[in-house]
């Protein structure tokens, strides 16, 4: 239930910092650099994991700043904000305070591929943010720049070339170290905003990018490889200049389904939900593309920008004469501005406000704030390890845009993931793993990790081999019992209602089960419903709760005091029926696939000294990659099967080998014992 109430963030002011000089230390376990949804859910991590941490950001009136679109999740995004949930961040809550239009996309597909949606209220999410960091113990909000990372000799028990331990400021204020650092600059390193044939430096419009400095001691003193991309935003239109009769009206759900597994309805009531509207672009909008590609310097770079979030002039170059939706969103309660998605431009603002008007329902549109392109270096994240910490680096981990990803909620997950690492490698914990097996973050970071990017990676539930296991409504199931028990990230109250939902669901499960009945006497309580004409055939509760028409409630009226206890989880009942046969085929290949991801391959491994027949070429992805486990390499483009069957003989004989060497080594430990218990016992007393 909801229950928090978020205070104005003039009451924060005195638990945050805004000078350097003003800090109570100049030590901390983690130190996070940048405020945006992977930098935010980075330091909430790091101090639920008891890590005392620094967040520095730019403008701490920005933390959580919805950047580009106002909204929250998707197809397969909202399962990577559910996860986040179940691992305790923030991102799902603050989507159940800030959401104004809630939505399950997908609907008419199977469960595992619904997306939960939520059109968001910018103040509302931005507020809810900055109420949990500013408020959270152990956290340290500092207003200020970076300009390098200090760096010294790496410590020689571990692999690496470098290690990072701390940060110099900007404005000649002291440095502070840290065991870990955690870089989420977003679109701001070294960031560039372009619109018609003017730029100008910056990650977002009105903010200035992050120093130059950074950015150099990544490619220059680090030896990081690093690409340029390039993404946009659409320009924010005047409520009150929208003809929404010309539009198409898309309502929200009925009823609000919440992100977070903690809240049993969101803060915006469903009769309080806004609406959303549906137009489409015109042959006019091409004609306006097309006269102003010569004014347009961002559309005319080969840098990569987003497939699946491309600009307007994009899509008119790449499918001319086809017409485009465009969904025209509210951007708040109280705000007077509508988010048209699907117009990102970067022409000069003139053309900009032509190219609108061409649209029917925006024909006497104003603009308030003219779209523009945004270019920024990233880090090809091959060289980062499934801890999201650079390989050759110690204490160095990175998360969000900078490893070449778009989205909130990819950044978040990152985010999160990062700050539980750091976390662990400060506090000399083991690091935390995540496969794709278990989750959307684990496929998430092992695409990254494995295969890399050569354009802004974004989620879809087609990533993931095991979608039907990986379901936005079992992430708490997945994950929250995990991150208590393995982790250390997830609250007690979490984690006991994981445990309470864990054991009522398996207590309905069990009652269905032990609910078997002939085909004919279900019929007769089912009469509307088909079931098979077999006589002969035992069906469980279970079976019956496959069927399409049969759902819980009816199951449950036939069956009360069996089954009406579990009347809060009958949808998810209704899901687990659904998937179960499905989820059972898929055991044996997850077995298989952790089997081969638990088979580690060592980080200082020489490949191409290594004794086994491996082509050049396949040494070479080998050496630059340096996969971490077996099943990391099978993932890796240009590594052949045949490779993998000799991986797979090395790491096997090299473990029976140190397997062999330790047995020896634990064998002349005993009898040296003996031998020097039998000495003692010779001796006089």
């Amino acid at each position: 239930m909801l229950t928090k109430k978020v205070p104005p963030l003039q009451s924060f002011l005195f638990l945050v910092t805004r000078s350097a000089s003003n800090l109570a230390r100049q030590k901390y376990d983690v130190i996070v650099v940048g405020g945006g949804h992977a930098g935010t859910e980075a330091a909430a991590a790091a101090t639920r994991m008891g890590a005392d941490t620094l967040l520095v950001t730019q403008k701490i009136n920005t933390i959580g700043a919805l950047s580009c679109n106002p909204s929250l999740g998707g197809v397969g995004k909202g399962q990577l904000v559910k996860e986040v949930d179940a691992l305790d961040g923030l991102c799902g809550r603050a989507g159940d305070w800030a959401g104004i239009h809630f939505s399950i996309l997908n609907r008419s597909k199977g469960p595992a591929v619904w997306g939960p949606r939520a059109q968001l209220d910018r103040q509302r999410y931005r507020e809810f943010i900055q109420s949990e960091l500013l408020c959270a113990p152990r956290l340290t909000v500092l207003e200020g720049s970076v300009e390098e990372l200090l760096v010294t000799e790496p410590n020689p028990d571990e692999p690496g070339h470098h290690r990072v331990t701390g940060i110099r400021l900007a404005n000649g204020s002291p440095s502070v170290l840290a065991s870990t650092v955690v870089i989420t600059t977003g679109t701001f390193l070294s960031g560039s905003l372009f619109m018609g044939q003017t730029t100008s430096p910056g990650g977002r419009i009105g903010d200035a990018p992050s120093s130059a400095g950074l950015s150099h001691t990544l490619r220059e003193r680090l030896g990081l490889r690093m690409g340029r991309l390039r993404t946009g935003t659409p320009p924010r239109i005047v409520k009150s200049s929208v003809d929404f009769s010309l539009a198409e009206i898309h309502a929200p759900d009925k009823h609000p389904t919440p992100f977070s597994f903690l809240n049993t309805h969101t803060r915006c009531k469903p009769e309080e939900q806004l609406l959303c509207h549906l137009t489409y672009t015109t042959p006019g909008v091409d004609k306006v593309v097309r006269e102003s590609l010569h004014l347009n310097c961002h559309i005319q770079q080969d840098t990569k920008g987003p497939r699946y979030c491309p600009s307007i002039e994009s899509r008119v170059l790449r499918f001319p004469g086809r017409q485009h939706q465009v969904w025209l969103e509210p951007e708040g309660v109280t705000s007077d501005l509508i988010y048209p998605q699907g117009l990102s431009m970067t022409m000069p603002p003139d053309m900009q406000l032509r190219l609108l008007r061409e649209i029917p329902a925006l024909h006497r549109a104003e603009i308030h704030t003219p779209g523009y392109g945004v270019q920024y270096d990233f880090v090809c994240p091959t060289q980062l390890s499934p801890a999201l910490q650079v390989k050759s680096t110690q204490g160095l981990f990175l998360a969000g845009q900078i490893n070449g990803t778009t989205g909130y909620e990819e950044a978040a997950a990152q985010g999160l993931w990062a700050g539980v690492n750091a976390a662990c490698q400060a506090l000399s914990m083991p690091p935390a793993v995540l496969s794709r097996t278990e989750s959307y973050i684990g496929v998430l970071i092992d695409d990254l990790v494995s295969r890399g990017v050569t354009e802004p990676y974004r989620m879809f539930t087609s990533r993931a081999e095991f979608r039907t296991s990986l379901r936005p409504d079992n992430a708490d199931l997945r994950l929250s019992l995990k991150g208590f028990e393995e982790v250390g990230c997830v609250s007690s109250l979490r984690y006991q209602e994981a445990v309470r939902v864990r054991d009522s669901l398996q207590d309905a499960l069990s009652a269905l089960q032990s609910l078997s009945l002939s085909t004919n006497n279900w019929k007769k309580m089912l009469a509307n419903i088909s079931i098979s004409e077999n006589k002969n055939t035992i069906l469980t509760g279970m079976d019956l709760l496959q069927y399409n028409d049969v759902t819980f409630e009816m199951l449950a009226s036939i069956f009360p005091e069996c089954l009406s206890p579990y009347m809060e989880f009958s949808q998810r009942l209704k899901i687990e029926a659904v998937y179960r046969p499905h989820c059972d085929q898929q055991k044996n290949e997850i077995e298989r696939i952790q089997k081969e991801e638990n088979m580690s391959l060592p980080q200082d491994i020489d490949y191409f000294s290594l004794p086994v027949s491996l082509s050049q070429e396949v040494r070479e992805v080998l050496d630059r990659v340096r996969p971490s486990t077996l099943g990391a390499a099978t993932r890796l483009q240009g590594i052949t099967p045949a490779a993998v069957v000799h991986l797979l003989n090395y790491v096997r004989h090299t473990g029976r080998k140190e397997r062999r060497t330790l047995r020896t080594q634990l064998d002349r430990k005993e009898e040296t014992g003996e031998e020097s218990h039998a000495r003692n016992v010779s001796l006089p007393k």
